[in-house]
């Protein structure tokens, strides 16, 4: 079972990591050709060297890795041609003077971790490794420097078209994953199931590294749009999700803070009341309805973003409305914080795709909780 499943894995990661792979192998190959076949330069090691230092990026940082190539790995291979050609390949003081003075441009660019050492290191291979081109023309220079460019055009040929729609995925997935852990709670609760509380638990430690994707997906269209001139004008959509992702977070620890109440809840003997299951519910339904709007404002789709904001803004209160019936005299801590968390998520979700100020939401929402106005 274990010799026939790893090829299931293998391939499954494939399909999912297709796009990395084809990136480095065209911008690799596409570097060479125009360093060694256009350009004519011998040895055009460090053009698909650079290209794949860029690539190998996360998206949303390739834009400054590149830079930071261009002036520190491209740089430190500069320095060392000069050194090389004053002090000659191969001895002590030539090691010695390379490594000081790339590092040093490096660290005064701001290049830091895996860049900063890769600058020392293609350095280092020219003193070491490779043979002195005994001419002052920096072709190694030259090299690194189409190694970036192309490696940024590659990287957003995929992504040309749409080069929102990946954030615009992992935007539903985020809300998606969100909504069916809030619906988890609620069967748990409803079922008196502690294990499947547990479960659902943690499901919600692990949506901080949703939470993460989401921030490096807004990055990573950030870069596409400033590289695509065509369609800078969305970055304005770019910018209203970006401030609620704020908002996100916050909503993701209050359903994990809630999550943990319902396995507290689970443990008591009495079982939770059926409109908990009942508000649990239409919290996920204000969820899913919110991730939805905020797809749609980025896909430019403003009155289909409007009409799922209403829907949030409308299940998001009658969740709040229906917990607070139960906050009665006598209930069981738990239960009380898993109101509290209602409200709370319920608040972060209206800021997040709502239009109004926070203390108009703040009021919306209490006067919902049934609470007397401020």
């Amino acid at each position: 079972m274990v010799q026939w499943s790893w090829p299931r894995v293998a391939a499954g990661r494939l399909r999912r990591g297709w796009q990395p792979v084809l990136e480095a192998t065209l911008a690799a190959t596409v570097t060479w050709v125009l360093a060694a076949r256009v350009l004519g330069h011998p040895q055009p090691f460090f053009a698909p060297a650079a290209a794949l230092i860029v690539l190998g990026q996360a998206r949303g940082q390739r834009l400054r890795r590149a830079v930071e190539v261009v002036l520190g790995v491209a740089g430190g291979v500069l320095v060392a041609d000069l050194v090389i050609q004053a002090l000659g390949p191969g001895t002590t003081w030539t090691v010695f003077t390379v490594i000081l003075l790339t590092v040093t441009l490096a660290a005064a660019i701001g290049a830091t971790g895996v860049t900063l050492v890769q600058a020392a290191v293609s350095a280092l291979y020219l003193v070491v490794v490779a043979p002195s081109t005994e001419s002052l023309v920096p072709f190694r220079f030259v090299d690194a420097l189409i190694g970036g460019a192309v490696a940024l055009a590659v990287s957003q040929l995929v992504d040309a078209r749409r080069p929102l729609a990946p954030l615009v995925a992992e935007v539903r997935a985020t809300f998606e994953e969100m909504a069916a852990l809030l619906a988890g709670v609620a069967d748990a609760l409803d079922r008196h199931d502690e294990a499947a509380a547990l479960a659902a638990l943690e499901r919600a430690r692990a949506m901080d590294a949703r939470v993460s994707r989401l921030r490096d997906g807004v990055l990573a269209a950030g870069e596409a749009l400033w590289l695509n001139l065509r369609r800078r004008r969305h970055m304005g959509r770019l910018r209203s999700v970006d401030t609620s992702i704020l908002q996100i977070d916050y909503a993701v620890r209050n359903v994990r803070v809630l999550a943990r109440a319902g396995v507290t809840l689970s443990r008591v003997p009495a079982p939770a009341p059926p409109d908990l299951g009942v508000a649990l519910r239409s919290l996920a339904e204000a969820v899913r309805a919110a991730g939805e709007a905020l797809a749609a404002d980025l896909e430019g789709r403003d009155e289909t973003a409007d009409g799922h904001a209403a829907r949030a803004d409308e299940a998001a209160l009658a969740a709040v409305h229906t917990a607070g019936q139960l906050f009665t005299p006598g209930q069981s801590l738990p239960l009380v914080m898993i109101i509290g968390q209602v409200r709370a998520t319920a608040i972060d979700l209206l800021r997040g795709v709502g239009a109004d100020d926070d203390a108009t939401v703040l009021g919306r929402v209490d006067h919902s909780l049934g609470l007397p106005p401020v």
